[in-house]
């Protein structure tokens, strides 16, 4: 008889953030291949989703499973080591070492795995033993994501329907420096033109108070330099409420393209997404997006490595992981060129990576990868 395999998992999975998200899919496949979890929420990591969009399901394995390893799914920092079991960390990291404290959090961890290649770098060059890194990628419910929706019924600040433009570029991602929304709204603002037929719906995620004010604070200082102004620029529409699934799904339905002008990504489950919504796909050239993606496939925006400044004020809480390190600081000038091309229907369609992505990067493999690695 063979013996039943379980685990013991804590990690966010009541919220909307990345770490939210895939601590409920692994654990949900974890379960579908026959393992015994007792999961326990990690509280205070981000907002929690309301009621009407949370899958109580998860509230329900709380019972007690005898586990002997227990996998963490946060930073390092905010790990709390069991004594006693065994500790696996899986997380990632998205600049090119990682802070220091978290080399010694590490420590306490008998395995750290890591969903990249980059992510593994940046353990390992920082000090982390590499016999004690694994990789296990993350993965995308292609399935989900890659059925019809109606798009949403979005309008512009004038009440034009977003349906009526030709070119409609989405972003979505969480309001902190790393994500560089200053720079995608600055060359959205030089790459177009009021009369241009094309939109930008900017969705946005805001975890703590006061970050959306100060951000607008950064975007009028960051017009005021470059001398031109989103008035000038092609409507860019914003969103920042909760969605459930499928608005989001509707969301990837409403857009033609998918934009990140992101500093570094340990995986962005939102351009996987977009992948497997069919949508044509701008991605800087780096970290992550060079495991999944290629210049076939994607309009890769050059990068190069710099030490990590930050641009205004908002999320300046963000030092304390990234101060004395470095990020890839995506070309701006080729930005643009990528952007005027594609709006302008110069631009040559790339390969769609759909049907590969939605093939090769299932939950149930990634789950199966990880049980293999931690049990």
């Amino acid at each position: 008889m063979i013996a039943a395999r379980t685990l013991e998992v804590i990690g966010p999975f009541k919220g909307s953030s990345g770490y939210d998200r895939h601590t409920r899919e692994f654990v949900r496949e974890f379960v579908r291949q026959g393992v015994r979890v007792r999961l326990e929420h990690l509280a205070g990591w981000s907002i929690d989703l309301p009621a009407e969009l949370r899958e109580t399901w998860f509230d329900s394995l709380n019972a007690p499973v005898n586990a002997q390893t227990v996998l963490h799914f946060t930073m390092p920092n905010h790990a709390w080591v069991r004594r006693g079991k065994r500790n696996v960390n899986y997380t990632m990291f998205e600049a090119d070492r990682i802070p220091r404290q978290w080399v010694e959090c590490a420590s306490a961890h008998d395995l750290i795995v890591l969903p990249t290649e980059s992510s593994f770098n940046a353990w390992a060059l920082s000090g982390v033993p590499e016999e004690r890194l694994r990789i296990c990628p993350l993965g995308v419910d292609g399935q989900f994501f890659s059925a019809p929706a109606e798009p949403l019924p979005l309008t512009t600040p004038d009440g034009r329907p977003l349906a009526c433009y030709r070119t409609r570029f989405l972003s979505i991602a969480e309001l902190r420096p790393r994500k560089n929304h200053l720079g995608l709204l600055r060359s959205w603002i030089r790459g177009t033109k009021l009369d241009d037929d094309a939109v930008l719906l900017l969705k946005v995620s805001v975890f703590q108070p006061g970050v959306l004010e100060q951000f607008q604070s950064d975007l009028i200082e960051m017009q005021q330099r470059l001398g031109r102004s989103l008035a000038d620029a092609a409507p860019v529409v914003v969103l920042a409420q909760t969605l459930a699934n499928e608005m989001v799904r509707s969301m990837y339905a409403t857009a033609t393209h998918y934009i990140s002008m992101s500093r570094g990504e340990g995986w962005d489950q939102s351009m996987m997404e977009a992948a497997s919504a069919g949508l044509q796909l701008v991605a800087p050239e780096h970290t992550a997006y060079l495991t999944y993606l290629t210049d076939r496939e994607a309009y890769l925006i050059p990068t190069s490595l710099q030490p990590v400044r930050f641009e205004g004020r908002m999320g300046i809480e963000d030092h304390i992981f990234f101060d004395g390190l470095g990020w890839w600081e995506p070309d701006e000038d080729a930005a643009v060129e990528i952007i005027r091309r594609i709006v302008g229907r110069t631009a040559s369609l790339k390969d769609s990576p759909q049907a590969r992505i939605i093939r090769d990067y299932t939950w149930a493999k990634a789950a199966a990868q990880l049980i293999e690695i931690i049990l």
